[in-house]
């Protein structure tokens, strides 16, 4: 295969990629890791990943507490280091596209470069999903965030609101509670889609008020952010309430653009890419991991199973290549 730039490709570099080179690596194949941005993906922005098994912290010999778990960023940083360490190498480029011809793939990057592997994990994740409301995308980086880590502590002791009720929304608002006691989290309908232990939490929570079955219809200001719209999904009332900030945690997008174009990869009927159980899409040689593909639970320790099983799966598949090729 030295006519490859590499024996694996693996593009994103979020929890899932990160594994998978470390998984491609150790099982001895030249392994490159396309990212655009920077090793973590949405794991960057948690504050404290205590879910993750084995992440507890630090204890001396009496008990005491050392440390506490690792930060999204720190556990990113780690497993970075620990691919590279094993052999994997990091390229920093936007892939725009994928072409497969007989045994090849062709990764086509945006400074016009192209490498070839024998395979690829699409690894890209995804994106926060916009409201699409009225001033969501004027307010952006004024007042309306997706990233609490990243933007809380400018609206340290100020109103905020927060949109959504899954794990991110409930785990966001959790931490800018440490920044303030005015916090308000609307949900559009009369429970939480949270894991139970986070609906809880924030519920428990004195500093987050919750109002059920409310929606955000518009977002007002000057030149920052000065109020909400509101409306009542029950009773429809709509009224308007100051606030400093908004954050938005609506749920995801996928980034699956790559594989929409030359190649013709099965997605659900909400673009996340179709897998089998092996994390192989319909065009062999080809696999997803991680936030980027159906049925995903989207967590840190799933992406990072999904990225062990591709580089085996990957692995496996250029063997058979190989064998193929010398017979």
């Amino acid at each position: 295969m030295s006519h490859f730039d590499a024996d694996l490709i693996i593009i994103g570099a979020g929890p899932a990629g990160l594994t998978a080179a470390l998984y491609g690596a150790r099982a001895n194949l030249k392994t490159l890791v396309i990212e655009q941005l920077a090793s973590g993906g949405q794991a960057l922005v948690i504050d404290v990943l205590e879910n993750y098994p084995g992440n507890a912290g630090q204890l001396d010999a009496s008990g005491k507490i050392l440390s506490g778990p690792k930060s999204g960023y720190e556990f990113a940083m780690d497993l970075h280091r620990q691919a590279e360490n094993f052999g994997a190498s990091f390229l920093t480029g936007f892939a725009s596209s994928l072409k497969k011809e007989e045994d090849v793939f062709s990764v086509y990057l945006s400074d016009e470069k192209t490498l070839k592997a024998a395979a690829v994990i699409i690894a890209t994740g995804s994106k926060p999903r916009l409201l699409d409301i009225p001033g969501e995308k004027e307010f952006a980086g004024r007042g309306v965030s997706y990233c609490a880590t990243c933007d809380g502590n400018f609206f340290r002791g100020k109103k905020i609101f927060v949109a959504g009720g899954g794990d991110a929304a409930c785990d966001e608002a959790r931490y800018l509670s440490n920044l303030t006691d005015k916090i308000t989290i609307v949900h559009r309908r009369d429970s939480f889609r949270a894991q139970k232990a986070l609906a809880e939490r924030t519920l428990n929570n004195p500093n987050i008020k919750v109002r059920f079955n409310t929606v955000i219809k518009e977002i007002k200001g000057g030149q920052k952010v000065k109020s909400v719209i509101l409306s009542d999904t029950k009773t429809e009332r709509v009224y308007e309430e100051e606030t400093d900030a908004v954050f938005i945690f609506a749920g995801t997008v996928p980034q699956t653009q790559l594989v929409c174009g030359e190649i013709n990869v099965n997605l659900d009927e909400n673009g996340y890419i179709i897998t089998d159980q092996n994390m192989a899409a319909n065009i062999s040689g080809l696999f997803a991991a991680g936030d980027v593909r159906s049925g995903a639970f989207r967590q840190v320790v799933t992406a990072a199973a999904d990225g062990a099983m591709a580089a085996h799966k990957a692995a496996e598949y250029i063997d058979g290549i190989n064998s193929r090729n010398k017979n």
